[in-house]
């Protein structure tokens, strides 16, 4: 039988692992395993001390390392880093580094045992993916979403220090007709040029990006509506001067660029975007070639101050915690019981009214309070997962926290370790969101499914999924669209879609919901066509309250407070909007 070192020794040669020992109090390595392929070193004596081998760590990433075994040697934790080590000609491969440290009697660390995995190949591949999620493919310059956070961060800079700024949206005029003429590889070549030239014109403080197809965006710091009309009449005069080369000669092009300023009313990145896209279209309309800026009409005016005052009212109830759940049952189709619930959000009034999601989550995702909205829901439908172990409950999300990173992470944060609870919360995002940004979308169920959570789609048939993108997305459920359902029954050509789509999330094994079922004859079809589980009126409308629980009182409102302007709401007939919860 061989011995342990022996043992040790087989592993490391077969997995490429590095064993060392290092003596801290003389500064001395000895290393086991092959550090001449790690390190691209004939001999260890190149790396027998700490400091010859911190010589060959990244200078950038030393720093890293330094703090880490810093925080071991005084909490004791596991210490686990990853960092690049330089190889005799140069180059840097990723170690994965884990260690523990010994302690003499009175406390100071004396010795540091630990393994080296290389892991070069993952590292490239996260950043691979970290630039594919970033960055677009042709041009190298920031995609759509990673232009929006840019946008994000100037609207919050504008908003702390009050300074003005601007998006221009450039479009390539008669993008088709090139493409057509002269093919993709020109075309392509047309896009890159134009990418170069823009970079040209812009500040050091602006931020550039390809919003897809033929449009850049660019985001102004620091500019008022007279400097964002100069930055776009710079752009369209080098365009005017110059041709750009291509595989088939030199091609003259001209753009078409819309403006859009901030602050004021105009709150959200997603509205600024589109606002200077219309204005992008309303140049091309002018005859190409020219600028257009964007100007709200008066009615726009009156309209985005009523929001301004729901606004309000809701960042007022999530400070006094008069955001709640109405709960409505997901029921089995063969049993008949409820098997999950999906959260509906409400707001209590000051008056103590409940105000439905149609009157408040439309304005909320205008003015940017989404994401402060669902981060808002997500701590809720964790405390009710904790506080009721026997139930399963349902969190839709709108389209702009599906890409928010720091909601993800809150999600991680709240279910990581928690398997108990992430197999009972189902994550749902429309159909038509997932389309918008889908490259996106699917790094968001993937990263969700990660975690032990399921995710639904909900709305499934508004948005005519492809049967590649259903493959790609990989959720747990679909939601069938409730225009689909309501009176099935007596509606053949509905009936005939809704049997396509379950065969197109049969083919995957994917759980089905029919939603807005709304009589005994509906469900009795869905049930007989197949749809595994059904919600709507027919089986429970939304309740306050925890599930088959008592709905709480509306908190009273502040007696002594003044009376705010209130935009008069109506309870819809149903729950047409359905975000964080």
């Amino acid at each position: 039988m061989p011995d342990d070192l022996q043992i040790i020794k087989a592993a490391l040669d077969g997995s490429g692992d590095v064993i060392y020992s290092w003596d801290l109090v003389g500064d001395t390595i000895a290393w086991v395993g092959n550090t001449s392929d790690m390190f691209g070193i004939s001999s260890s004596d190149a790396v027998a001390t700490g400091d010859a081998y911190h010589e060959r760590i990244n200078p950038d990433d030393l720093k890293i390392r330094l703090k880490g075994l810093s925080k071991h040697f005084t909490s004791r934790n596991a210490f686990d880093c990853e960092y690049r080590v330089r190889n005799e000609k140069g180059g840097f491969c990723w170690v994965h580094e884990r260690a523990t440290a010994e302690f003499s009697e009175a406390g100071q660390p004396v010795r540091l045992n630990g393994i080296l995995r290389v892991v070069t190949g993952r590292k490239q591949h996260e950043i691979l993916l970290e630039q594919r999620a970033n960055y677009d493919e042709l041009t190298g310059l920031y995609n759509k979403s990673r232009l929006r956070e840019a946008v994000d961060h100037a609207l919050a800079y504008a908003d702390r220090y009050d300074v003005a700024g601007g998006f221009l949206s450039v479009g390539i005029d008669k993008m088709s007709m090139m493409n057509e003429a002269y093919g993709r590889e020109t075309a392509d070549a047309v896009i890159v040029g134009v990418a170069q030239r823009l970079e040209e014109c812009m500040r050091s403080t602006d931020v550039l990006g390809r919003i897809g197809g033929d449009t850049f965006g660019i985001v102004l710091g620091n500019a008022d509506e007279l400097g964002i009309a100069a930055a776009a009449e710079k752009i369209l005069n080098v365009f005017r001067q110059n041709a750009i080369q291509t595989p088939v000669g030199p091609i003259h092009i001209t753009v078409s660029i819309g403006g859009a300023g901030f602050p004021g009313l105009i709150q959200t990145a997603h509205d600024l975007m589109a606002s200077a896209e219309g204005a992008m279209r309303d140049a091309k309309r002018l005859g190409r070639n020219c600028f257009a800026y964007f100007e709200m009409s008066d009615d726009q005016r009156q309209r985005q101050r009523e929001y301004m005052v729901v606004g309000e009212q809701l960042v007022r109830a999530l400070q006094e915690e008069r955001v709640v759940f109405a709960y409505q049952p997901v029921v089995d189709s063969e049993t008949g019981e409820v098997a999950y619930y999906e959260t509906l959000i409400r707001m209590i009034d000051e008056s103590g009214e409940i105000v439905a999601a149609g009157a408040f989550v439309p304005i909320a995702e205008r003015l940017g309070l989404m994401r402060q909205l669902d981060r808002r829901t997500l701590e809720m439908v964790i405390a009710d997962l904790t506080s009721n172990p026997d139930i399963t409950l349902a969190l839709n999300i709108s389209s702009l926290t599906a890409s928010d990173r720091s909601w993800l992470r809150a999600l991680v944060s709240a279910v990581k370790g928690k398997p108990d609870i992430a197999k009972r919360l189902i994550i749902e995002i429309t159909e038509t969101a997932a389309l918008h940004d889908f490259e996106d979308s699917a790094r968001f169920v993937a990263a969700v499914r990660d975690l032990g959570c399921q995710v639904a789609l909900d709305d499934f048939g508004s948005g005519y999924t492809s049967f590649r993108h259903l493959k790609s997305l990989t959720v747990d459920v679909v939601k069938i669209d409730g225009s689909f359902v309501m009176d099935v029954s007596d509606n053949p050509d509905n009936l005939l879609f809704i049997r396509t789509l379950l065969n197109l999330a049969d083919g995957f094994g994917m759980k089905t919901v029919a939603e807005c079922v709304q009589s005994s004859e509906d469900a009795a079809l869905l049930k007989k066509e197949g749809v595994g589980f059904l919600q709507g009126y027919y089986y429970g409308r939304p309740q306050l309250g925890r599930p088959n629980g008592p709905a709480p009182e509306p908190r009273a409102h502040n007696e002594n407070r003044a009376t705010d302007t209130k935009v008069p709401v109506k309870e819809p007939a149903a729950d047409t909007v359905a975000v964080g919860g």
